[in-house]
């Protein structure tokens, strides 16, 4: 039993590894993709759990592009509150689509809440709640991380398939017309997010 345990704790470490290892995007803070698959309705976590050259190639209106507007939503808070992204126009705002199973999500998180503090920046975390073990997960990952910033939940995994969302994390930079100006599939980095954040009008 022992040398089974020792095992599976082997092959983790082994796949955490070559992820790190293999993952460009993490060096280059996030970019823009093209390669995301229309979701149409509920998506399991293993769908959502594509690494960005795992995702098939869609055609070009399968998912949201840059330049076209934001499709807006309203969704509850962790804290309770009814959030509505049209509520927001006016505003720049960073909406990034994750779970707690998702390892790069765990990674850019907290760049995230640096960036957040820093820049007292509007960023909408959309948890793909319906993929999650329940609540009692989310509240720990964000009692883990110290998370601030608003905790927004996609029960039915709606929102995330009005973007096209897959795999994740996936974000969108909103412009104050809510247009989205840029996209980036897998981690991003705190310097990609300021970069991208001051280039938004």
């Amino acid at each position: 039993m022992r040398t089974w345990i020792i095992g599976i704790i082997v092959v983790v470490m082994l796949g955490w590894a070559f992820y790190e290892a293999f993952d460009t995007n993490d060096q280059t803070g996030g970019a823009e993709s093209n390669s995301q698959e229309s979701s149409n309705g509920s998506e399991s976590a293993n769908e959502f759990e594509l690494e960005e050259s795992e995702a098939p190639v869609s055609e070009k209106g399968d998912w949201i592009q840059t330049g076209e507007k934001a499709p807006d939503f309203t969704l509850t808070t962790l804290a309770g509150d009814e959030v509505t992204l049209s509520e927001y126009e006016g505003e720049k705002v960073l909406i990034n689509f994750w779970a707690t199973w998702c390892p790069p999500c765990r990674a850019e998180m907290p760049d995230m809440q640096d960036f957040y503090e820093e820049h007292d920046a509007n960023i909408l975390a959309v948890n793909l709640t319906e993929t999650e073990g329940g609540l009692n997960s989310v509240e720990a990952f964000v009692d883990e991380f110290d998370l601030t910033f608003p905790i927004v939940l996609d029960k039915k995994v709606e929102a995330a398939n009005d973007f096209g969302v897959q795999p994740i994390p996936t974000s969108f930079f909103i412009d104050r017309k809510g247009i989205v100006q840029s996209i980036s599939v897998g981690p991003m980095t705190y310097d990609y997010m300021v970069e991208e954040w001051e280039s938004l009008n």
